[in-house]
Formats: C-alpha cells, structure tokens, sequence
C-alpha cells in the first residue's frame, strides 16, 4: 500500500497524515477500509490542489516547476545567443547582411534604432549608465534570418563595431541544416525568404530561354525577356541585357507597370505600378560589349484584357531606353516551380 502510495501521491502533507496513522491506529477491520479509501482519494486530490501551488501562491511557479504536463526544451533546439556589450558614452554598430525586420529590446535599459540611410544597420546604446542586470536583443532580417543577444553593460566595450554574418552555415543556403525553422516576412507572401533566394539563384544558373517573343532593340542594346516563373504568391521575371555598343550602358532604374492598352486623347493614362519584393544579380550598368541577367521576384498579380504591363529600363543621363510589353496570355502561361534541383559546387 505504502509502495502505491509513493508512487501515485503528489502532496507530501497526505503522504505525512497517512503515513502516522499506520503507526498509532490500532489495525481495525474498519480503519483498514478508511486508510485505504485515503490512499486511493489522495492522488486525485493531490492533482487538484497540489502543494506547490499553496506555497507560491496561486499558479504562480519558479525554477523548473510548472502547473501541468510540460515537456522541457532541449538544447539543441536552441538557437546561442551572441554576447554583447554596451556602454552609455558610445555607440555600437552591427552591420546584419539584410535590411532589418524587427527589432526587439528586453528592457527599458537598451536604446536601439536602424542607421539613418542604412536599412541593415543597426545602433545600440545604453539608456542608463551602469545598469546591473544582463538583458536581451532580438533582430530579424529581410532574408529570413534570426540573430539574438545577451546584453550587459560596460565601461568600455571591446566591440564597437560588428559584422554579423551566418558563421554556423557559412552563409550557403545549401550548408543549413534540414530541420531549421526558416523565418517568414510578410512581403513574401508568407513564403519562406531562403526559398525565394534560392529560386532566384536556380533560375539564373539554369539560363533557360522560356519566351522567344518579347524583347527589345535600338542603339546597340537589346533587351529580352527569357522567362516567367510561378511559385506560390510569387512571380519571378527572368531578364537579359545585351549591350552591343562600345559605350557603357549605366541604368537609372527599372519599373514594372500595369497600364492601359488605349487611351484617348486627353486622358490621363491610369497605371499601378508593381515593386519587385527581391532580385538577383541586379546590376547598375553593363559595360560595352558585355550582357548581363537579373532575376526579379514580384508579387502575383494578373492583367485585365484592356490592360498591359509594361518593363521599362531607362538609362542614367542618356536615351537608350528600352521598353518590353507583356500581355496577361504571357503571366498565365508561366512555368510553375514545383521542384528545385540546387547542385552543391
């Protein structure tokens, strides 16, 4: 009885109660049945109303306690933070290798904020001068990656100006690890930013030629469209540019547009213009006698039969601008991704 009793009881002032009852009671036919009665009740009522929850009052729990079944966190489920000093007279940089997401502060005692003119740079600070308690720093990027820090203060911190990179995987997506859990940003249309990076990478290396039917040619540069990719809530545009002339050819920007295929005179043209979320080998000029290609990821979309997007590519201080046409029959008939193939060189 004692055996089952430690087993299946979880308050010890039952367990106390019982146990002195056994040893001054004389062992009664009817006392027998009331401490067993006792010894089958206990555990339930231990489970109830344990002792843990009246020492600490309500379900309030510390250490390794909690209300409940839990199962604990192993360590290889945990992502290491970096450590990080911090000082009030001076500020540290990190420079992460995307435009920064989110930031988050542990406490009031961290002062942080992106870099003026620089989306993946960071500023941190003490608010308070000698604070005594470690806190945290959390920071996501635009490429799905998640970088955490514990933070404590110091008088002269050794580390003003850091570069953060990916140090476990050595930055190649193929090298990580098949059981990560990648981060998702909203832009993407909830697709995971390493399976964008990674289409974007595969569609440049293969090169395939998809369209033969939409370009564009004049003054020695000749503008092509080789392909357009589906993937989900995303469109991928493959573009080639040839420069046949002797003079660089130095973009100034390049616009993907939605406009209408007939305007009367005196309208004014209505168009949506469609930002790229992300790119690949997205180049600023392309020297004479050179080609370049660049992938573009944008969100999908489709064209109403009265309306036509237009990709234009405009040159920096001069007038060899190109302008490619592509009908809705063209976004339909797009190649859907459904598998990747990435060789590991």
């Amino acid at each position: 009885m004692l055996l089952f009793f430690n087993v299946f009881a979880r308050n010890e002032a039952i367990h106390i109660l019982i146990i002195n009852n056994l040893q001054t009671i004389k062992p009664k036919k009817t006392m027998r049945v009331f401490l067993i009665i006792m010894l089958a009740v206990a555990p339930v009522v231990a489970y109830f109303f344990p002792a843990n929850a009246q020492e600490t009052g309500g379900n309030t729990t510390t250490g390794d306690l909690f209300s409940g079944y839990s199962r604990p966190i192993t360590y290889n489920r945990m992502i290491p933070p970096y450590a990080l000093e911090v000082t009030f007279s001076k500020t540290v940089h990190l420079i992460f290798p995307a435009a920064i997401r989110y930031v988050d502060l542990g406490s009031a005692d961290l002062l942080a904020a992106k870099a003026d003119g620089a989306e993946n740079v960071l500023r941190v600070k003490a608010a308070a001068q000698g604070f005594s308690r470690e806190t945290n720093l959390s920071v996501i990027t635009g490429d799905g990656s998640y970088f955490t820090f514990n933070v404590k203060y110091a008088e002269e911190p050794l580390k003003l100006s850091v570069e953060m990179a990916d140090f476990l995987h050595g930055g190649n997506i193929e090298n990580r690890p098949g059981n990560e859990i990648p981060v998702f940003v909203s832009d993407l249309g909830g697709e995971s930013p390493y399976m964008v990076r990674l289409i974007l990478e595969t569609i440049h290396k293969n090169n395939r030629t998809k369209i033969r039917h939409i370009g564009s040619k004049a003054f020695g540069i000749q503008y092509l469209l080789k392909g357009v990719y589906s993937h989900n809530e995303l469109l991928f545009f493959h573009l080639h540019l040839k420069n046949k002339s002797t003079v660089a050819f130095n973009m100034d920007y390049i616009a993907f547009k939605i406009v209408d295929k007939k305007v009367a005179k005196r309208t004014a043209m209505q168009e949506q213009v469609i930002v790229p979320v992300r790119s690949y080998n997205q180049v600023t000029g392309v020297p004479g006698n050179r080609d370049e290609r660049t992938v573009f990821a944008l969100p999908k979309f489709t064209i109403p039969n009265d309306k036509q997007l237009i990709i234009e590519l405009m040159e920096k201080d001069g007038g060899r601008n190109q302008t490619l046409i592509v009908e809705n029959a063209d976004l339909v008939r797009a190649e859907v991704i459904d598998k990747l193939t990435v060789k590991v060189k």
